[in-house]
């Protein structure tokens, strides 16, 4: 690897940058690609390619223009900040875990959130925008507010749409959502940063129980993690 190129990899690694080394297995060509620039000179189709995996974390080999290229893929981990330690959680904590989530309890309820309701977790008991600002949401972390409680849920809110986090929801109706919205922008929130919450959380799948919510939140979450259409909201 070239010099330069292994410095500045180890530069975005340090500060949890993701960035995508592409290879031309050639061995005329090799740069960086981050999700806003190119550290290099690659083709149109080969840097869609490295944001499309970077995006998927999927590192390897794939032909383009003649010429076979190698993707590796350097993400930070992917993280989960639940506020509110409520059933849904309970639920949503394990299926998030197996889907590679690190997975942050955030709940200042000391009767909520306690080692035995939530076994291996890492349970933080700040006031939630206290929790947020120490947690530092990055464009690899996912926020989920299920607290129903503005007292709770609007600050954690007020410093998720202030960060990268790619995924932010709230539990509630869309009469709830509603209220929320006209909260936030007392607040001084535009419509296009409120837009950024998905809510009603979750796909619209008929869910009932705490487990079938946890199924529709990780779902849209995982969705938006791929890019992929967000058919409907729940009702």
């Amino acid at each position: 690897m070239r010099a330069d190129i292994f410095s500045k990899l180890q530069t975005a690694r340090r500060s949890k940058t993701p960035v995508t080394l592409v290879d031309g297995l050639d061995g005329k060509t090799q740069a960086l690609v981050y999700a806003d620039k190119v550290d290099g000179d690659l083709p149109d189709a080969v840097v869609k390619e490295a944001r499309d995996r970077l995006r998927d974390n999927k590192s390897g080999v794939a032909e383009l223009g003649n010429t076979r290229w190698f993707f590796d893929c350097h993400n930070p981990p992917l993280r989960l900040i639940v506020v509110g330690a409520v059933h849904i959680t309970q639920t949503l904590v394990p299926m998030a875990s197996i889907a590679g989530y690190e997975v942050i309890v955030v709940d200042p309820r000391a009767s909520f959130a306690t080692a035995e309701r939530f076994p291996g977790v890492t349970l933080m008991d700040d006031w939630p925008d206290e929790a947020m600002e120490a947690l530092k949401p990055d464009n690899r972390t996912a926020i989920v507010t299920l607290t129903h409680d503005p007292k709770l849920d609007d600050p954690a809110l007020e410093v998720a749409l202030k960060s990268d986090a790619f995924y932010i929801t709230c539990l509630g109706s869309r009469r709830t959502h509603a209220k929320r919205v006209e909260r936030l922008k007392e607040m001084g929130f535009d419509n296009a940063t409120i837009g950024r919450i998905h809510a009603p959380a979750g796909l619209d799948i008929g869910a009932v129980s705490p487990a079938e919510i946890a199924i529709s939140v990780l779902a849209e979450l995982t969705a938006v993690l791929h890019a992929k259409p967000i058919v409907a909201a729940a009702a």
